[in-house]
């Protein structure tokens, strides 16, 4: 459902915010917003509903994991490069 103005639904903005201060220097704020997107829309296709408290769960362990692997690629990258 499209909100006025494009924005998100309440509740959400929050989740956004919250999530936005947590992987400052980890993940740009508009991939935590679309991470945010995401995981309301999954959770809205898959549970019929998407409470501001289940998407901050789901976006958090997908920015976790985004982490996880972004840190691995650096890893591997600096033990390629290593004469």
């Amino acid at each position: 459902m499209a909100h006025p103005g494009g924005s998100e639904p309440p509740g959400y903005e929050q989740v956004t915010a919250d999530l936005i201060e947590e992987f400052t220097g980890i993940h740009p704020p508009a991939l935590v917003s679309r991470c945010v997107a995401a995981a309301r829309h999954s959770s809205e296709d898959v549970t019929g509903s998407a409470t501001p408290e289940l998407v901050l769960c789901i976006a958090r362990k997908h920015l976790q994991i985004l982490a996880t692997v972004a840190a691995e690629r650096r890893r591997q990258i600096t033990f390629d490069n290593t004469p």
